[in-house]
């Protein structure tokens, strides 16, 4: 059977490389590693976007800690290969493989506890994305590696003082182009925003799961170009889910 060229390297790259979220810095303050988070103990993603898993991550590391942070402050979620970084000195696939490319999004939903809330059943709202650069042909995974791991957002001004749980999602799209075979890299922290704003996100929220569909154009999609490059064929990409809120 002759198979082509983008199902060869999809082939190839499906077993490499994977990555937890595992760290969160504020204004530049590494929390530490774990404190606040809800996080899996292996880093195999979650590939069925009807899953309960699809959350937080399958079921792991769970921290008795909240992280204290202000509307406007500058977020850091750090990925690694496995917790604690590398799993091998020189491991050419933290903090994730380069042929994982694809978007990053993170949301946050409303809770009376960050601690101790259950995080299946909530109201998600994004806050922030990144996707893919047409003109730099740049992916957000690859701006992520560039910062060794880090991924920076703002917390928007507008967020409501109160506890939140935000889930930081990375999704890999190196198998993407058949259904099912999109990779979900996801762990939740536990935040209390101390001063913020007066947001209401009534009427732009989406449960998760049910925020994403395996047919949707930014969850199954081939990303490689005439001669296996994975560029995206120069083309928009269309993050999945809604848009980020505006303040």
């Amino acid at each position: 059977m002759k198979l082509s060229l983008t199902t060869l390297l999809a082939s190839a790259l499906s077993v490499q490389g994977h990555a937890i979220f595992q760290r969160v810095s504020v204004n530049g303050q590494d929390q530490g590693s774990l404190t606040g988070l809800r996080a899996p103990t292996h880093n195999n993603p979650v590939q069925n976007v009807n899953s309960q898993d699809l959350v937080c991550g399958a079921p792991g590391s769970r921290s008795q800690s909240v992280i204290n942070v202000n509307a406007g402050d500058r977020i850091g979620a750090w990925y690694q290969h496995v917790i604690g970084g590398a799993q091998f000195p020189g491991d050419p696939d933290n903090p994730i493989a380069r042929s994982h490319k694809g978007p990053i999004s993170v949301y946050l939903a409303k809770v009376d506890n960050a601690a101790s809330a259950n995080h299946q059943g909530l109201q998600w709202f994004k806050i922030w994305h990144d996707g893919f650069d047409t003109s730099s042909r740049r992916w957000a995974v690859d701006t992520m590696i560039n910062n060794n791991g880090w991924v920076y957002f703002n917390l928007p001004q507008c967020i409501a003082p109160g506890h939140y749980l935000m889930r930081v999602e990375l999704l890999a799209l190196h198998s993407a182009s058949f259904q099912g075979q999109a990779q979900f890299y996801t762990s939740c922290a536990q935040i209390n925003v101390q001063q913020g704003g007066s947001f209401n996100p009534a009427g732009q929220t989406v449960s998760i799961p049910g925020a994403y569909q395996a047919n949707h154009p930014g969850v199954q999609v081939n990303i490689y170009g005439a001669m296996g490059q994975p560029d995206n064929n120069g083309r928009p990409y269309q993050i999945p889910g809604p848009e980020p809120i505006r303040c």
